[in-house]
């Protein structure tokens, strides 16, 4: 088959082990993200099978009907919002999503952001870079609230982090989170108000839904501390369009760390936060990290080999027939 392998931004599908199990195939290997649809239908024209790296290119119908030739669609992880399925049954396109990964490594990737926006590691290291030395007075973490907006699979290793560093575990969210939150012993606050209010850290763990698209709103922002950090490595849209930027603009929180943004990829450098100084963005790193990859990656190669094979497995929406 011919498999086109899009929006391999570090360069990392090559170097996988799991690649070497599509030998015997044409691999068509993208790092870049297209410009436009027309683009996009031209680099996948030839395609008969389309790995995807989760949620980074969206296939509606405008461009799947441009796709002559696809008859696989593989996708890492079990998110499909991205793809028109009912699309893909009409056209006959089987649609493989399974598996799962970077539970791990988004939680690491938060505590990595939490220390160093606290600790103001990014300034610090280009002062000494250009020949300066200590600039910045640091904020450390025990003794310290860890606000926490949600406590599922990522939430709940980020917790145990922050107890280890002997921080306050104070936690909000939907009715799971408040059970598993006395489950483990830590504070549910007492409102919504109190908890945006008492945080010293405050971490964002929810998923993207139409109920939760924009639940962090500029009013929440607005009760933060000066000296309070928030932090996202979610979604960016849970929050309020436009609301971080003037949040941090106007000092509460004083500092955000984001990994997420509205449209991704942000090149150019053009997206509000990287101009100002109290944000420290990362460009959507949670999983991206060699276990993860291998693991999200591995199970889309099996889900191709399985298809050719004619046993497709983790099969969304079978091909008509």
């Amino acid at each position: 088959m011919r498999i086109a392998i899009i929006d391999d931004y570090s360069r990392a599908f090559a170097n996988l082990r799991c690649a070497a199990k599509l030998g015997g195939h044409r691999l068509d290997i993208f790092h870049d993200a297209p410009r436009d649809a027309d683009e996009l239908a031209a680099r996948l024209a030839e395609a008969e099978a389309v790995l995807l790296t989760q949620q980074r290119t969206a296939l509606p119908r405008a461009i799947l009907e441009r796709l002559p030739r696809l008859r696989l669609i593989s996708q890492t992880g079990r998110n499909v919002d991205h793809i028109d399925i009912a699309a893909c049954r009409a056209l006959g396109i089987t649609v493989c999503a399974g598996g799962g990964g970077g539970v791990e490594a988004t939680a690491e990737l938060t505590w990595a952001l939490i220390l160093a926006a606290l600790r103001h590691i990014p300034e610090e290291v280009q002062r000494l870079r250009s020949g300066q030395w200590q600039g910045s007075l640091g904020t450390g973490v025990s003794g310290r609230v860890l606000g926490l907006y949600g406590l599922g699979r990522i939430g709940g290793r980020v917790a145990r982090v922050g107890e280890a560093f002997g921080m306050r575990i104070l936690c909000w969210g939907r009715e799971g989170t408040r059970e598993r939150a006395a489950a483990a012993g830590y504070a549910v606050a007492d409102s919504r108000e109190s908890f945006f209010a008492e945080s010293d850290v405050l971490s964002l763990h929810i998923r993207l839904t139409p109920d939760t698209r924009g639940v962090v709103t500029a009013a929440d922002l607005a009760r933060m501390k000066p000296g309070a950090l928030l932090v996202n490595t979610s979604r960016a849209l849970i929050i309020e369009a436009g609301a971080l930027e003037a949040a941090l603009r106007q000092g509460r929180p004083g500092r955000a760390a984001v990994d997420v943004y509205e449209e991704e990829p942000v090149l150019g450098g053009h997206h509000p936060l990287l101009a100002q100084p109290n944000a420290l963005c990362t460009p959507h790193l949670g999983y991206v990290e060699e276990a993860t990859y291998e693991t999200l990656y591995d199970t889309a190669v099996e889900q191709i080999l399985a298809f050719e094979a004619g046993r497709p497995v983790n099969l969304l929406e079978p091909t008509p027939g």
